[in-house]
């Protein structure tokens, strides 16, 4: 069919898909409707094909034609590298595959519109499933939202005009940079792009330059470019900052007993009070200041989030304390304080800094566990026996008083080195981390049976010069004091959560997908040459 006279017809029949009126027909109706023969229903097939590879129309399982927005869902687009994407539907088992001349004009984590080709089948090697597997096919007819104004990237420039090859692989296409809209960059300079116009199937996308990073080979300007890909924010707004001036610098908490021969109990849950002439904001808190506390972390931490107390119960047991630091103390619900907190979810550490969620006010004063300070607390204080089953537990608001700020190397030096000078510098506390020790194995031991899976992934550190250059990449060891603060704190979290289960009472927490079915059929394939099996779910 000649191109002009295919345009004309697929003019005819999209002005009649858009009509009010129409209601969708399968091919045949639509012949009949407007009166094409027989032996031209071919050609209104090969129109309507079109239209449909073009997503200007859609098509639903039963061969019914209509406006494509009539059969379309909406989804979040993921790029790849190699120009094609997929597209995540909420309610679809599996994402539709978007081929690269399909794409339209979105870019990776825009909220796009698409339509699905009906039957549409394609080979393991597209889908990244198996020999065999099928994935639905579709194409993007719109971008509802665009998730990427600004694009960080490295520049290259040209004699009249210059483009931005994406940092995020992800985003696949170039940006074009017309004349005068560069603000000097130079090839090699890594820049933050505001995108003008996000083009489409055949133009590339288009932006000026808002930011020149540094040269690609400058200290500094990769995690700056990090920085400024992820859109972290580096100051916070006058109004957090106004609400953390009225934060204390200090637990101002009246009387302080401390019996350090009573340090090492024994205690009962029941032995734990609050005072009673404690008022206002420490009303109701359990005084727990009398038992032996320390933070272990590694050398470098700053904000000191967790704490742990331990002593024998008098019964063969142990009393186990874990305590974070009671931010919601001073984060109050929909305050400027709490809005930026939520905005920025977590504290972000880079090789050479971090971007806290709080103020340093907060993140490394009041709400740090200092040695030698009063602080305020959550706790989850634990009965656990000789075979490390938890007997009695208590969840409550709490003050507690650091001892002594610890470290991983400093803990095993004194668990498994026995470094005698190390040994002699925390003296007094020798006995409690010898006893966190034999907790901790009872403790895995007890997961290991319940089949437990230790994942040991390496992680590693980078040192840098004081000019931000890499000098060198160092393991982080794993060691007998790492495994105390994960056994203390995978406890405190089974406890917890179990407590509010049996309350029913709302709770947070994180779940995890449904692993893939085919990826389940080759990890069994797999493990069955060793001579295991697992039982799955069919259908």
């Amino acid at each position: 069919m000649e191109k002009e006279i295919l345009e004309q017809r697929k003019q005819i029949l999209t002005e009649l898909m858009d009509d009010k009126a129409y209601v969708p027909m399968k091919a045949k109706e639509l012949a009949i409707l407007l009166n094409i023969p027989k032996s031209q229903r071919e050609d209104l097939m090969e129109v309507l094909d079109a239209l449909v590879a073009e997503g200007r129309i859609g098509v639903s399982k039963k061969g019914k034609y209509g406006k494509a927005e009539t059969f379309s869902v909406n989804g979040i687009f993921s790029g790849h590298p190699k120009g094609f994407g997929f597209v995540t539907v909420e309610g679809m088992e599996q994402d539709v595959f978007i081929p690269e001349d399909k794409t339209g004009a979105a870019l990776h984590g825009d909220r796009v519109q698409i339509v699905v080709e009906p039957d549409s089948r394609m080979s393991g090697s597209r889908s990244g499933m198996g020999s065999g597997g099928r994935r639905a096919e579709g194409a993007v007819i719109r971008v509802l939202e665009h998730a990427n104004e600004e694009v960080v990237g490295y520049y290259q420039k040209n004699k009249n005009f210059g483009f931005v090859i994406p940092d995020n692989q992800k985003l696949a296409k170039d940006i074009f940079i017309p004349q005068g809209c560069d603000m000097g960059a130079v090839t090699g300079h890594k820049v933050v792009v505001k995108i003008t116009d996000f083009g489409s199937e055949k133009h590339k996308p288009e932006g000026r330059v808002t930011e020149i990073i540094g040269h690609v080979n400058d200290p500094g300007t990769d995690i700056l470019s990090i920085v400024r890909a992820y859109g972290l924010p580096e100051e916070f707004p006058p109004e957090v900052m106004d609400e953390v001036e009225g934060c204390p610098d200090e637990v101002a908490v009246p009387g302080m007993t401390r019996d350090e021969e009573t340090w090492d109990g024994p205690y009962g849950i029941g032995d734990l009070t609050s005072p009673a002439d404690w008022t206002g904001d420490l009303a109701g808190r359990l005084d727990l200041r009398g038992l032996r506390t320390v933070t272990i972390d590694g050398e470098d931490a700053k904000d000191l989030d967790d704490a742990v107390t331990l002593c024998r119960n008098g019964q063969g047991g142990y009393i186990l304390g874990v305590h974070i630091a009671d931010v919601s103390h001073y984060v109050k619900e929909g305050r400027p304080l709490d809005k930026e907190a939520l905005k920025r979810g977590t504290s972000v550490y880079l090789v050479d800094r971090v971007i806290p969620m709080l103020p340093h006010k907060l993140s490394n004063g009041i709400c740090s566990l200092n040695a030698g300070t009063d602080r305020l607390a959550l706790s989850c204080i634990m009965e656990v026996d000789a075979q490390g089953t938890v007997t009695d537990h208590k969840v409550a608001e709490t003050v507690i008083h650091v001892d002594r700020r610890m470290t991983y190397t400093a803990v095993n030096a004194i668990v498994t080195d026995r470094d005698e000078a190390v040994m002699a510098e925390y003296e007094g506390f020798v006995p409690m981390f010898d006893c966190m020790k034999e907790l901790s194995l009872i403790l895995r031991e007890e997961r290991r049976k319940r089949g437990a899976i230790d994942f040991d992934f390496p992680e590693s550190k980078i040192l840098l010069d004081p000019k931000g250059k890499p000098l060198e990449i160092k393991p982080y060891v794993r060691n007998a004091a790492t495994k105390i603060i994960e056994d203390f704190m995978l406890l405190a979290n089974e406890t917890v959560a179990e407590d509010h289960y049996w309350q029913s009472i709302p709770f947070l927490y994180r779940s995890h997908d449904n692993p893939d079915p085919e990826k389940m059929k080759q990890l069994g394939t797999f493990i069955n040459n060793f001579g295991y099996f697992i039982k799955m779910q069919h259908g």
